[in-house]
């Protein structure tokens, strides 16, 4: 290839313009449930929710108490009619109407509702009501049309994961017999009125099920291989489920959905997107039900359901949402759930999905603003015309392209796509990483697992954020020593104990386990308590690395 160069690509006599565009981003949100008799007052927990900068809930009633707390924030609102209102929704118009009146309309806008969730899981829950589901969404929807809200609160109703007959593999996913003729119109509904299909996905379950060989990384959004199928790699079980769910309403399209979507260059039919209503993972009790009476007594939790399973599914979800995913559609979700509540029934897990105690004290430690690790890439399938034109772009616009250069240690792979995506990915990063800063005319596409850009053996360490606070720091160690770094050094008379700061004891084991597991971005993440850095650190005079001696000095 030759040296890149600014030139101005004509195509059909008109020339190629680089517009610097983002498709909309996901939002994250978790579900308020009050099903617990200690905890704390509607206007502690709205502060608890701007502290954590939570701009997103779901709430699973009209309470009016907590929608006068919510006014005035800027917080999002789902709010919901229960099931054992349905029937009365469903028969009567007026009804719909005043309830509309008396649980929305006298609330909105000061309380951001945004959303109305029609019964829950109505398929399990209450099955006898399930003919009149359609009518009852319906009529809500006609009852905000009314009122002037149809446009900024959409109609929804969360179904269960378990409404699929096949979710594995994903492109086999189709909803249950008995479901589709009630889906059909529902899914109709949606797409008229412009709204979105809720499921509640869980995909611990699958996790839990020994039979289904699934490793931990993949459940839980850690660093894995991938699953393949039908010509996508899921690097997730939630992306997996959730495309599941896709291929089920391209089923009930006949097919129609993935010609409309080919066109538009995109996977799945986006004129009925998919919301998490619920998603998360217990942190403590049993999954999988005792295997004798004599057992009942013994409620620790199992391999499953713990802490750490649950911090990384639900920071990793975090990421994923608001960042997106390779050959992924955009998606919302709510996390299940916001405290632990102690008087839900069943296992014991239903009472420890809870991000916090009801003291409001971390059960673990959550980021909803989380720092994430991306790169941009060039598309394998653009045209060489058009990896030259956003090649060209990115170098003449502050890119540093000598490396690409003939003699230039990135020169090789000698390819058009290499080259692109050393270049798109150099401006990308030397602006921050900036909405719209990968588009380059759709040529570019965010990842967020580390590409092989020309240098796979650059060296990278692990260090700790002083910033983060101690408390913050101290359980981000104890995980790194506790899951296979090699802490020994840093113990008191050990040849790194000194200096004896949280930071510099924290850096130290960081990088070791960042080393340890081949410098992925995600092994330095650490719930954004770790920072990769691209130049020997010397703040820290005992950071162990793969480069360097392996000495404090």
């Amino acid at each position: 290839m030759a040296p890149t160069h600014l030139l101005h690509v004509l195509l059909l006599g008109g020339v190629i313009q680089l517009f610097f565009s983002r498709s909309e981003a996901g939002e994250i949100g978790v579900c308020w449930g009050t099903v617990a008799d200690n905890l704390p007052d509607q206007s502690n927990v709205v502060q608890l929710l701007k502290q954590n900068s939570i701009t997103m809930v779901r709430i699973y009633d009209t309470d009016a108490k907590t929608l006068r707390s919510l006014a005035n924030t800027n917080i999002k609102v789902m709010v919901s009619l229960p099931n054992e209102l349905l029937n009365s929704a469903a028969s009567s118009p007026s009804y719909a109407l005043q309830w509309t009146k008396d649980n929305v309309a006298s609330y909105y806008p000061a309380t951001l509702i945004n959303g109305v969730a029609v019964g829950n899981e109505v398929f399990n829950l209450a099955p006898s009501l399930t003919p009149q589901l359609l009518s009852a969404m319906k009529n809500v929807q006609a009852a905000l049309a009314s009122l002037g809200l149809a446009d900024a609160i959409k109609v929804s109703t969360p179904i269960a994961f378990n409404s699929l007959k096949v979710s594995y593999p994903p492109s086999k996913g189709e909803f249950k017999d008995d479901l589709v003729s009630v889906m059909s119109p529902i899914l109709d509904f949606l797409e008229q009125t412009g709204s979105y299909l809720m499921v509640n996905i869980y995909p611990f379950y699958a996790y839990a099920d020994p039979s289904n060989h699934i490793s931990k990384e993949y459940a839980t959004f850690g660093t894995n291989p991938g699953v393949f199928d039908n010509g996508v790699k899921y690097y997730s079980l939630f992306d997996a489920e959730l495309d599941a769910v896709y291929y089920a309403i391209d089923n009930i399209s006949g097919g129609s959905v993935r010609a409309s979507l080919a066109q538009a260059g995109g996977r799945h039919n986006r004129r009925i997107p998919v919301r998490a209503s619920e998603t998360g993972h217990p942190s403590a009790g049993r999954v999988n039900p005792p295997r004798s009476m004599a057992t009942l007594a013994d409620d620790d939790s199992d391999s499953v359901a713990t802490k750490e399973n649950a911090q990384n599914y639900n920071n990793g979800l975090i990421k994923r949402v608001l960042s997106g995913a390779t050959d992924m559609p955009d998606v919302s979700a709510y996390i299940f759930a916001l405290f632990n509540e102690d008087n839900k029934g069943g296992p014991s897990i239903e009472r420890n999905f809870g991000l916090f105690y009801p003291n409001m004290q971390p059960v673990y430690e959550v980021d909803f603003v989380p720092t994430m690790a991306s790169w941009c890439v060039a598309k394998t399938d653009a045209s060489d015309a058009r990896l030259q034109a956003a090649l060209d772009y990115a170098c003449g616009h502050g890119a540093d392209c000598s490396a690409i250069q003939r003699g230039g240690r990135c020169f090789f792979p000698d390819t058009k796509l290499a080259h692109a995506s050393y270049a798109l990915n150099d401006y990308y990063q030397r602006n921050n990483r900036a909405s719209g800063t990968c588009d380059f005319g759709g040529v570019g596409s965010i990842v967020n697992q580390a590409p092989n850009l020309c240098d796979p053996n650059q060296a990278s360490w692990c260090v700790a954020k002083a910033e983060v606070g101690d408390a913050r720091l101290q359980a981000a160690l104890d995980y790194a020593c506790g899951h296979g770094a090699d802490c020994s050094a840093i113990q008191k008379g050990g040849r790194c104990f000194d200096p004896d700061t949280k930071v510099a004891h924290a850096s130290y084991a960081f990088n070791d386990y960042y080393q340890r597991n081949g410098r992925a971005s995600s092994a330095c993440d650490f719930a954004g308590a770790g920072s990769v850095v691209y130049q020997a650190p010397s703040k820290f005079t005992c950071t162990r690395t793969l480069y360097l001696a392996r000495s404090c000095d």
